[in-house]
């Protein structure tokens, strides 16, 4: 494994809590899962795996309240599935009738530096080693280019990243200790079809939020 360390900042965040079913909360900090698609929207192959270690926050915690518009409803997978076998179907939504406002409780002018270690995987890739992916990583990183856009826990916050190199240069986190409560470490996709949250009592530490390892006996199902 090779550790690498981002700089991800954004104008707005949310990171939504599970347990609240119509309006949006976003956690306090961004979650390990929201961190590791951030790393993987710059590079992801079926060869290498992201483990998300350490998140420092570097900017206070400050809130905003918004309401948004959203759309209701998903297209039909039967209606896909009849377009995909050649027949008649509508693909389309009526962004009139489907449309909802919700408001939402996110964050607001953040920015954190995350740890992150990249393991290559050799089974999944045995014409290749480590070296290649920490390389392309390093490529891509350096020159801005990523698959998607990453972003802060919702498409339309966009997240700004660049590489950290020389911590000896950069800010410390903020000075705040205190108790985050429960929060997401990732989910189980063992069964695609039903992947499974498992969560894991967060804290920070004069502006750290320290990330167990996924089979540790702190994170649980």
């Amino acid at each position: 494994m090779k550790r690498y360390c981002l700089e991800l900042s954004g104008d707005f965040a949310c990171f939504t809590r599970p347990e609240m079913k119509v309006e949006r909360v976003s956690y306090d900090v961004i979650t390990p899962s929201a961190a590791r698609a951030c790393f993987e929207a710059i590079l992801w192959k079926p060869a290498i795996r992201w483990h998300i270690r350490q998140i420092d926050v570097l900017k206070p915690i400050n809130w905003i309240n918004l309401r948004r518009n959203e759309v209701g409803s998903v297209i039909s997978t039967r209606n896909v599935e009849t377009a995909m076998k050649g027949g008649n179907a509508i693909l389309g939504l009526n962004i009139e009738d489907e449309r909802q406002q919700r408001a939402g409780l996110f964050l607001r002018d953040v920015a954190y530096r995350v740890h992150a270690d990249l393991e290559f995987l050799a089974g999944r890739d045995a014409n290749a080693n480590a070296n290649k992916y920490y390389e392309m990583f390093e490529r891509r990183v350096s020159r801005g280019q990523c698959v998607n856009q990453p972003y802060l826990g919702c498409r339309e916050f966009a997240a700004y990243f660049r590489l950290v190199t020389d911590m000896a240069t950069e800010p410390c986190a903020i000075d705040e200790t205190r108790e985050l409560g429960f929060m997401l470490h990732d989910l189980d996709f063992n069964k695609p079809s039903d992947p499974t949250p498992r969560f894991f009592r967060a804290q920070l530490k004069n502006g750290v939020v320290m990330v167990p390892t996924w089979d540790s006996e702190e994170v649980r199902g």
